[in-house]
């Protein structure tokens, strides 16, 4: 029998707790990631220690040789009750004040199973409105709603955790099935963000490999009644319909069996307008598009949908015919600039676009740029691509290499100097292309923060580039060691790919290697950029400190930013949780975690006590391995 305060306390939400709630991924349901909590500010951030952490136990899975996870999720807090998700189908709640755990539910995810990204992000919570105006206790009128990463979508009661049964077969929909390209393989297909809820409609992507083939799964977005789990309506980003103007963009015989142009970032919603905004990813395979001529409308896109019927309100292209794996993976985000309602998307090009909300058009100059042309046999790239606010570098010449040491360099010069090397947009090519910004972004799926008050936006992004190679399928030779090699059946052509790192594994572009950064949103530029955290196993030796601050680190994971005038990110290599002053990006505060923190922190208020809390899962490789939640507050009198 579940504690009456804790089901009430989780069913009938006020304003006042709500502001010391974080109850959605991005801390509200546009994904402003956003705190009015000012108790931790600039003048006693420094002061901030460890409050509890909480270990999941799943750093004590055993793996197979090569095989990773990562804790990335970004906890829920309702009204002193945590909820945090696991990549291998835990839920656990947990007082939010202690850590002390309430009721786990686990949906047995098989280890061994080789998804690429073997994560879960979070949980998304739901209350059902016709229940909750009993507040008798009705039975999961409240829900914990999880995506597991193998495609089940699971509803619990959040007061005990329990499946709730009147929602799809005994509490779950199994998201593998319906979909217009049946995925190949189990770890083909899998779901790592949690569900954007919008009234009663739970609204889900999806995550699909990349470069297997040209019909891998697709990608349809879908909308499930969040009380019964029956299937409202799909979206599916490769047009079917011959009479959408989107059709005539895909162009081939086969073009519209394309796999892919999935979503599988976080998505945001419009709730006061019924809009629900999808960043949507490549078509497949990423780096040759012979079978699918044309710009590719609505795959690599900010797709604004009708929540009740998932019909396209408008949509706006960030990529034509994508041949870089530049997904939009960052979650959109909602912001009102210059008074309009805007949609904000940081994008793997090291770009923000700054859109109306209602219309879809650019509030910041957006510009078609000419860009370089494809130069493989059966590939027609775009002639233009769109430019909005420039985050990270969009070129590297050979003359600039980095390294370790003067003969790291040397290397480092001369493998630059022998690449396709035309600056962002360079088409893969079979002599080798260098790629800037390399297919981890540029932005990543960390996202943006916004802080409205100050109309700043914060965005990590990494400065490394790759290296990209098409090789004739008829040639290809024994597979070389520190090369990803992708099949991309159906085409004529093998794929493999590098971040391109010196001998000495050092990135041979110039630091610093990641940098964060603060967007005036009325202006339209760059407030201010700084290095975020330091390279940790990628560093040159000998370094001192002060140096090693200046080089960046590669970073995965979000921001977030509060009334205190504040921004908090993890993210780097070297295994911290920082603060910064949103207004200079001056570093104010760091900790160490037992793992990097790859994943977006959030913070809540328990008892007029302010904490932050990240996930420290690491990844297995360079950013280590980790279970934690490590939960941070200022010391008690």
């Amino acid at each position: 029998m579940r504690a009456p305060s804790l089901y009430l306390a989780l069913l009938l939400p006020c304003a006042a707790a709500a502001a010391q709630d974080w109850p959605v991924y991005g801390g509200d349901p546009g994904g402003a990631r956003y705190s009015p909590l000012a108790q931790i500010d600039r003048a006693n951030v420094s002061r901030l220690a460890v409050a509890w952490r909480f270990r999941t136990g799943e750093a004590d899975v055993p793996l197979r040789p090569g095989r990773r996870i990562s804790l990335e999720a970004t906890p829920l807090v309702v009204r002193g009750t945590m909820f945090v998700s696991t990549p291998l189908g835990k839920v656990f709640a947990l007082d939010a004040a202690t850590g002390r755990e309430r009721w786990r539910f686990d949906a047995a995810v098989d280890p061994a199973t080789g998804f690429g990204d073997f994560t879960s992000r979070g949980v998304s919570y739901w209350v059902d409105a016709r229940a909750a105006r009993a507040a008798d206790g009705t039975e999961c009128a409240a829900r914990v709603v999880v995506a597991t990463i193998d495609g089940r979508l699971i509803a619990l009661d959040a007061s005990h955790g329990t499946p709730c049964a009147g929602f799809g077969a005994h509490g779950t929909v199994d998201l593998r099935r319906g979909l217009r390209n049946a995925p190949g393989e189990f770890a083909e297909y899998e779901v790592t963000s949690p569900p954007a809820v919008v009234g009663d409609v739970l609204v889900v992507g999806s995550a699909v490999a990349d470069n297997g083939r040209v019909d891998m799964a697709s990608g349809e977005v879908r909308g499930y009644d969040a009380r019964t789990g029956a299937l409202r309506w799909t979206f599916d980003p490769v047009p079917q319909d011959p009479r959408d103007a989107a059709y005539a963009t895909w162009e081939g015989p086969g073009a519209h069996r394309t796999g892919a142009a999935n979503a599988w970032s976080v998505l945001v919603a419009d709730t006061a307008r019924g809009l629900v905004f999808v960043p949507t990813s490549s078509p497949s395979p990423d780096y040759y598009g012979g079978a699918r001529l044309g710009d590719d409308r609505h795959a690599n896109s900010l797709v604004a949908l009708r929540a009740a019927t998932g019909a396209v309100a408008w949509a706006f292209q960030t990529v034509h015919h994508d041949l870089w794996d530049y997904d939009n993976a960052s979650p959109p985000a909602l912001a009102t600039v210059r008074g309009v309602p805007a949609v904000l998307q940081a994008t793997k090009t090291g770009m923000l676009f700054v859109l109306d909300r209602v219309t879809g058009k650019p509030l910041v100059p957006v510009e078609e740029r000419a860009v370089p042309t494809s130069t493989v046999p059966g590939e027609r790239a775009s002639p233009t691509q769109p430019f909005g606010i420039v985050l990270s570098p969009h070129a590297a010449r050979a003359a600039d290499a980095f390294g370790a040491d003067d003969a790291d360099r040397a290397w480092c010069r001369a493998t630059m100097a022998a690449l396709r090397n035309e600056g962002i947009f360079t088409p893969p090519s079979r002599e080798g292309t260098l790629v800037v910004p390399s297919n981890i972004g540029g932005a990543h799926w960390g996202g943006v923060a916004v802080d409205a008050g100050r109309g700043l936006a914060v965005v990590p992004v990494n400065t490394v580039a790759a290296v990209v190679q098409l090789i004739p399928r008829d040639s290809v030779g024994a597979h070389e060691d520190g090369w990803e090699y992708a099949a991309m059946r159906g085409t004529p052509y093998v794929m493999r790919r590098r971040i391109l790192l010196s001998p000495k594994r050092v990135p041979c572009t110039p630091p610093p290697f990641g940098e964060l950064v603060a967007v005036d949103l009325a202006a339209g530029r760059v407030a201010w950029r700084v290095p975020l955290g330091t390279p940790g196993p990628l560093a040159p030796a000998g370094m001192d400190s002060t140096m090693l601050r200046s080089l960046g680190s590669p970073n995965l994971g979000g921001p977030i930013v509060t009334a205190g005038g504040l921004a908090f990110v993890g993210a780097a290599l070297d295994r911290m949780l920082r603060a910064f002053d949103v207004e200079t990006g001056r570093e104010l505060w760091r900790a160490p975690l037992p793992a990097a923190g790859k994943a977006t922190p959030m913070t809540y208020a328990v008892g007029g006590r302010q904490f932050v809390a990240i996930a420290a899962g690491g990844d297995n490789e360079v950013f280590g391995r980790g279970d934690e939640i490590v939960v941070f507050a200022l010391p008690q009198r």
